[in-house]
């Protein structure tokens, strides 16, 4: 009897063990068929597109089509100042939200060596490495952020300075920071490959620019922006979040609102193709063409072709968002300096030259 029940012990613990080494690659098989299934949308997001007239004039900083060359002419330009936001929610209490790593670091580079801003600000709560439960402990502490002190302006917000819910607290201080000095906002996880010259110079009353997500321009996506101070859209945009119904999507305040309020105010927002921004995009083929493997053969044509448009993969390629909440897990958790220096890859490519050489 005794014999018998350790048997049946053994398979039982045998089970578990055998399902938890299974687990991951079952999550992964079942996570690829609900992306890639011929019913799961992505297609649309990946369908191809081509530029507008009037997204070509708002890349390039030009006049609209129907607006008259004299209008707002002398309008100032988009000040070149960057605003990041990180650490809004400890890593000491809550290990998920992540730490400021490798990754975050190459994107606020991006900006430095890309972009060349008056002014860097890294708005942030927690920052401290190893977190720390004190949110006033020393950001420095982070080798990351020792790093970019040079170059960045570092903007404290203590914990519960803003009433506005946890899920919704980022997109409201992006949009308050832009209300405020203007300028230029990127996700964490967003790289700037060329000047923003063009987008800085649109003309108002045109005082936001955004860029559409998808093939499909299925919304306007919050995660890169660039606006003028005290902009009427993002005035309008910012006090939508007062009555916020967390019934709808998790991405309706940030991505499908402000198309649908671009469409209502048109001449308030200047909206760029898919590529200026965010393309690839975040699907699961999209993902994995940025991060597979290249030959040396496809290399060298992927180098020749960021050679020829100035740092970026597509001549209308303002910047990439890498999308991490579909890719982290998957590839960018996984890049290191060394990665990132020896590994050929699309995404590698882009952001090799951030790279500082004692890396």
């Amino acid at each position: 009897m005794v014999a018998r029940n350790a048997y049946r012990l053994l398979a039982l613990v045998s089970a578990i063990a055998l399902l938890y080494l299974l687990a991951p690659g079952v999550y992964y098989a079942a996570d690829y068929v609900r992306q890639t299934n011929p019913f799961s949308g992505q297609k649309y997001i990946e369908q191809a597109f081509e530029a507008s007239e009037s997204e070509l004039a708002c890349l390039q900083g030009q006049k609209l089509p129907g607006e008259s060359q004299s209008q707002n002419d002398k309008v100032d330009p988009i000040p070149n100042v960057v605003h990041f936001i990180f650490g809004l929610k400890n890593p000491y209490e809550n290990p998920g939200v992540g730490r400021f790593d490798f990754l975050s670091y190459l994107a606020v580079r991006s900006a430095v060596v890309s972009l060349k801003p008056e002014a860097i600000y890294l708005h942030y709560t927690y920052l401290s490495e190893p977190p720390s439960p004190d949110a006033s402990a020393d950001p420095l502490t982070n080798p990351w952020i020792q790093r970019l002190k040079p170059h960045i302006k570092l903007a404290h917000h203590p914990p519960g300075e803003r009433k506005t819910h946890y899920a919704h607290l980022s997109d409201t201080m992006r949009l308050e920071f832009l209300l405020e000095k203007g300028g230029i906002y990127l996700d964490i996880d967003a790289f700037a490959l060329r000047p923003f010259d063009g987008v800085l110079a649109t003309r108002s009353p045109h005082d936001i620019v955004l860029g559409a997500e998808g093939g499909n321009r299925w919304g306007l996506c919050n995660a890169i922006m660039a606006a003028r101070a005290n902009s009427t859209f993002v005035a309008r945009w910012l006090k939508l979040y007062d009555d916020v119904d967390f019934t709808r999507e998790w991405n309706y305040h940030s991505v499908l609102l402000p198309k649908e309020l671009a469409e209502e105010h048109p001449d308030e927002v200047c909206a760029l193709a898919p590529d200026a921004f965010f393309w690839p995009t975040w699907t699961w083929r999209h993902i994995d063409w940025m991060h597979e493997p290249l030959n040396r053969e496809a290399a060298k044509y992927w180098k020749g072709e960021i050679d020829r448009h100035g740092g970026s993969l597509f001549n209308n390629q303002l910047a990439y968002h890498a999308w991490s909440q579909m890719a982290y897990d998957r590839y960018l958790k996984h890049l290191t300096p060394t990665t990132v220096r020896m590994k050929d890859t699309r995404f590698n490519l882009i952001v090799r030259r951030f790279l500082e050489d004692d890396l």
